[in-house]
């Protein structure tokens, strides 16, 4: 099996032999590209599996995106639903070809990065451990025509900047809502900013990652 999508991989210090490593699986913003959320899991570099995805669409100004807007809010359902059936199959991609913990899958993603974490941890539920949306949206057709998986074992951070301008504070509080009413185990954490992942954003989702990486289940 090829890869579905381009990605860049940071492996484990030391690979041992019949071990297992959890992984990471980062996705972008629009516009930007495969390198770019890479610094915010730099103190997990030498234990996990690090695939950080690029974005299928190439924009003009060398910038990449994973889907399309008909508005603001609202994706282009064919384009969306292609690019989420790409990044599952990069799930299954990952796990045949490196020695990564099935048990141990965190999606982390900014913007519509993190649009599509969310999204495939509920196509996927209990088979994802973990996700760390930042800045993000489930959008309409999502909750209301998706077939959802339980997620009552996952685990999912949720941060928004209470100024930003490209997408609403009360989209990333919906999102909150909606994740906690299906029975996930939700953290929410609201920040003084715009459409960013500031320092303060920065050092809470390192303590939570470092929280959940090391619990057995």
């Amino acid at each position: 099996m090829e890869s579905p999508l381009t990605y860049v991989l940071q492996e484990p210090k030391n690979i041992q032999e019949n071990k297992v490593y959890p992984a990471i699986f980062l996705m972008h913003g629009m516009g930007s590209n495969e390198y770019d959320l890479i610094p915010l899991v730099h103190p997990f570099k030498d234990d996990v599996y690090v695939f950080s995805l690029r974005g299928p669409l190439e924009l003009g100004y060398g910038g990449y995106a994973f889907f399309t807007f008909e508005h603001l809010g609202k994706p282009h359902r064919h384009v969306f639903d292609d690019t989420i059936q790409k990044i599952m199959s990069f799930i299954t991609y990952a796990k045949e070809n490196y020695p990564i913990d099935s048990n141990q899958l965190f999606l982390m993603g900014f913007s519509q990065g993190a649009i599509l974490s969310m999204t495939t941890s509920l196509l996927l539920g209990d088979k994802i451990k973990g996700v760390v949306a930042l800045s993000g949206y489930v959008p309409a057709f999502v909750k209301n025509e998706y077939v959802k998986q339980s997620v009552n074992h996952l685990n999912i951070f949720i941060s928004h900047g209470e100024h930003d301008q490209v997408l609403p504070f009360e989209w990333g509080l919906d999102s909150y809502e909606m994740f906690k009413e299906l029975g996930a185990n939700v953290t929410f954490k609201a920040y003084n900013s715009a459409h960013t992942v500031s320092q303060e954003n920065y050092e809470d989702l390192t303590s939570w990652l470092e929280e959940h990486l090391n619990q057995n289940n």
